[in-house]
């Protein structure tokens, strides 16, 4: 009887073809850039906000979904699979080195990501992973300006 077991520990909702892309916070230059702000008298409610996200905002990009949990002490957590998004829309901050992520789902509900590090690449994943999911658009949009083409 030997103590191994045949298949290795999976983590709970992970699969075992499941390849993660991103597991980890928001970006820490928004923590520090929201800190000196606060600062100043008008900062103080974004450097609490900066703070609340630092310790309690995740985010999970995976081969199979995007995962973000957040909220109060980490406890809500929200799920998609890449069949259910439509179009990916982001916008560029701290000069570009982090920015926010929008992700508008076919049932027309929006999935809010706040200071995604290195998002550009995190967007390009997604938009690849859309395109190979079952329900794949054959071009999603990007942007948020990108509405009057459509």
């Amino acid at each position: 009887m030997s103590g191994a077991s045949p298949t290795p520990p999976v983590a709970p909702g992970a699969s075992i073809n499941e390849e993660v892309f991103y597991a980890g916070g928001p970006a820490k230059g928004d923590l520090i850039t929201n800190l000196l702000f606060g600062l100043t008298l008008i900062g103080i409610p974004f450097a609490v906000g900066a703070i609340v996200r630092a310790l309690w905002l995740r985010f999970r990009i995976t081969s199979r979904r995007v995962e973000v949990s957040g909220g109060w002490l980490g406890r809500d957590r929200s799920q998609v699979v890449y069949s259910q998004i439509r179009e990916v829309r982001s916008v560029a901050r701290g000069l570009g080195f982090w920015g926010d992520m929008v992700l508008v789902l076919n049932d027309g509900m929006k999935l809010e990501m706040r200071a995604v590090p290195r998002y550009k690449e995190a967007e390009a994943y997604i938009q690849e992973r859309m395109a190979a999911s079952p329900a794949g658009k054959a071009s999603p949009r990007t942007g948020f300006g990108d509405n009057a083409a459509a």
